[in-house]
């Protein structure tokens, strides 16, 4: 039998692959963390060949995965992810949302094409992804979902307003589903990464800017009141405890991972 927090408990990673980069994301070290535990994972990707990889480093390790491929913004591809998850792991247990983009922009500059694609992305693409999935867990009367937010969204900075609010938005989507499915078995909560050392959060931002990845990741961890940077780990573990039964008495909570920048204002991402 299956051994770890979530033995014979079966996942969802929309994410879960990851963007090129000296680090893991998010999304690729809560499917392995979740693998670890015990569960069997499927992971969902617009980058089939991102996705096989997850699955292939926790076939490794000798968990259990499959890849899909699905692309957020595509309402079937949403609408087949239940269907194909079933086929695969028999039933779904957990559902975990890691997609979102970083639409940078003051308003007077931002575009309103971006600011779309923020919203498509970051707040309809995970609400699609909770309508096609949560049938199947409220006619089963149990299922756990975590949506990856952000400290943006708590503690909006300068330049990202977009950002800002398709996060403040999914944090409130995550509360209204919570308080509506609670009575069916299902939990749903919110992650909030602050400051974290992932490809998109340093790798990305060194491309854009020309600046070093250290000199990025310096930077970054001035900005914190621990001193340094979490990592995808940290945010991996909170998704841990949320989709275990150690949280089967909490839904609707917006879980800050942030060392602590929540506590003086610093912005995050």
């Amino acid at each position: 039998m299956t051994t770890g927090r979530l033995a014979e408990k079966t996942a969802v990673i929309i994410g879960g692959g990851q963007t090129p980069g000296a680090t893991m994301g998010n999304g690729r070290a809560v499917a392995l963390t979740f693998a670890h535990e015990g569960a069997h994972v499927l992971v969902v990707d617009r980058d089939l060949d991102s996705a096989e990889e997850t699955a292939e480093l926790i076939r490794k390790d000798g968990g259990r995965a499959a890849a899909h491929r699905a692309d957020i913004t595509v309402e079937g591809d949403c609408a087949a992810v239940p269907d194909t998850a079933v086929a695969v792991l028999g039933h779904v247990d957990i559902l975990h949302n890691n997609v979102g983009i970083v639409p940078g922009g003051r308003t007077e500059d931002l575009s309103g094409d971006l600011w779309r694609q923020g919203f498509e992305i970051n707040l309809t693409g995970m609400w699609m992804t909770c309508k096609y999935m949560l049938p199947h867990m409220r006619e089963r009367g149990t299922g756990a979902i975590i949506n990856i937010s952000s400290l943006a969204g708590l503690l909006p900075g300068g330049g990202a307003i977009a950002y800002s609010t398709s996060k403040a938005a999914v944090n409130a989507m995550t509360r209204s589903l919570a308080l509506e499915y609670a009575p069916h078995g299902v939990r749903v909560n919110c992650v909030a990464p602050g400051i974290v050392d992932t490809p998109m959060g340093v790798d990305n931002v060194a491309r854009a800017t020309g600046a070093s990845r250290d000199e990025v990741a310096a930077q970054r961890a001035a900005m914190i009141p621990m001193g340094h940077q979490g990592t995808s780990w940290d945010v991996a573990n909170a998704a841990l405890f949320l989709a275990s039964d150690e949280a089967a008495f909490v839904t609707g909570v917006v879980l800050p991972v942030d060392g602590g920048s929540s506590l003086r204002g610093a912005p995050g991402q």
